[in-house]
C-alpha cells in the first residue's frame, strides 16, 4: 500500500481540515512525479479537491472515499498556528482527544474513521491519495503509534509512504525517498 499526501495548496502552512481548497498545478505535478514507477492496481482518494485532483491526474479510475479526509479542525480550520490561542493549541498537540479544536474532531475519531477505510481497501497494491493527518491515523491504526510519536513524522505535501502489509499481520514500513 502506498499513502501519498496531496500536493501543495494555496493554504499551505495553515490548519486545513474540512476546507475544500484547490491544489496548485505544481502540487499536482509533484504528486504525479512522486508515484512515477510505482506499481498499483487501484487508486483511492479523499473526496476533498486537493487530494482528488492529484489522484485523478495519476489514474483515470479513482475510488473516492470521504473517510480519508483530514482531521476536522473545527473553528481553527484555515487558521495559521500563530493565529490560535497558544494554550489551546498546545493542549491540542499534547492530547488531541482531551482537547480537540472547538467544534472539531477528536484524534480517536480520525483513527477510527481511517481504520474503517483501511479495512475496505481493495486487494493488491493500492495508492491512497490523502492528507497528513489521515496518514498519521493510518500508522496509528496499523502499528499502534501514539499521536505524540506521530507528530514527529515530517509529511510535507506530495510525500509518499510505502507500506508492505502481509495477511498474517506482519508489517514492514518503508519510507520512499
Amino acid at each position: 500500500m502506498h499513502l501519498l499526501r496531496h500536493g501543495e495548496t494555496p493554504l499551505s502552512g495553515r490548519l486545513v481540515g474540512r476546507t475544500d481548497c484547490a491544489v496548485t498545478a505544481a502540487g499536482i505535478a509533484a504528486c504525479v512525479d512522486q508515484v512515477a514507477g510505482l506499481a498499483f492496481n487501484a487508486v483511492v482518494s479523499s473526496d476533498l479537491r486537493r487530494a482528488r485532483a492529484c489522484a485523478e491526474a495519476i489514474g483515470p479510475s479513482v475510488r473516492i472515499d470521504p473517510r480519508w479526509r483530514e482531521l476536522d479542525f473545527g473553528a481553527w480550520d484555515g487558521f495559521a498556528a500563530s493565529e490560535i490561542d497558544p494554550a489551546a493549541l498546545g493542549a491540542f498537540w499534547s492530547d488531541p482527544d482531551a482537547a480537540p479544536p472547538p467544534g472539531g474532531e477528536r484524534w480517536s475519531a480520525l483513527v477510527a474513521r481511517v481504520g474503517a477505510a483501511l479495512g475496505d481497501l481493495p486487494a493488491g497494491d493500492v495508492l491512497v491519495v490523502t492528507h497528513g493527518g489521515a496518514i498519521r491515523a493510518a500508522l496509528a491504526h496499523l502499528f499502534g503509534f501514539d499521536q505524540r510519536g506521530l507528530w514527529g513524522f515530517d509529511l510535507p505535501c506530495a510525500s509518499l509512504l510505502s507500506l508492505r502489509l502481509w495477511p498474517d499481520g506482519a508489517q514492514i514500513v518503508g519510507l520512499a525517498p
